[in-house]
């Protein structure tokens, strides 16, 4: 196993960890411990890209494991704080936060599963899609999203730079759904050939 996939498994073996240090509330702090695991497992996702492409190191087993680990983290990470209601809550109270972020956070996931599905169609018909520059945005909105609603929720005890945070987190997620939406609908629509009928 090549360096590369060693990294992007370390970050699938990070998940176990940030959920666990995420809902051990025994641990002062957990919150912001579980969000610097998250930033360090999101920073794998390019360092492992760069080194594989830099030095000829791609393999299949790469290309299989490494947007798997990057879903399941983002996709825990979304679904941990739509549970813990009060990491969202810190800025804005009300339910339309809840029910902002809920929305939002089933747009993320729906897209996901889409564009997965329509790359199994692509795969089956011998068709290569390659990800685009936008979608590259879009996860790193979601990073920043997930990262700052954690710092938010608990910034040793500092009721105004968690506000701030969470403001940030919570803006965060609104751009990353629209980019989202934006990169699922382009990808599809430049790659529809794959719908023809050989």
């Amino acid at each position: 196993m090549n360096l590369p996939n060693k990294i992007t498994l370390s970050r699938i073996c990070l998940i176990p960890v940030f959920a666990v240090i995420f809902f051990l509330d025994m641990i002062p702090y957990n919150y912001f411990i579980a969000g610097v695991i998250f930033v360090v497992a999101a920073c794998t996702d390019f360092i492992d890209g760069h080194i594989a492409r830099s030095r000829g190191l791609v393999t299949n087993l790469g290309k299989f494991l490494d947007p798997i680990a990057d879903k399941v983290l983002v996709a825990a990470a979304f679904i941990f704080l739509l549970v813990r209601q009060e990491t969202l809550t810190v800025l804005w109270q009300g339910d339309w936060v809840l029910i902002y972020a809920g929305v939002c956070v089933a747009v993320i996931l729906a897209r996901e599963l889409i564009v997965s599905g329509f790359r199994m169609v692509a795969a089956s018909a011998g068709l290569v899609l390659a990800a685009d520059k936008v979608g590259k945005v879009k996860t790193t909105f979601q990073d920043i999203s997930v990262a700052m609603l954690l710092f938010g929720a608990d910034f040793f005890g500092v009721t105004l730079a968690s506000q701030i945070l969470n403001g940030i987190g919570i803006v965060s997620l609104g751009v990353a759904t629209a980019l989202t939406i934006w990169s699922g609908v382009s990808y599809i629509v430049r790659n529809r050939a794959v719908f023809k009928e050989s």
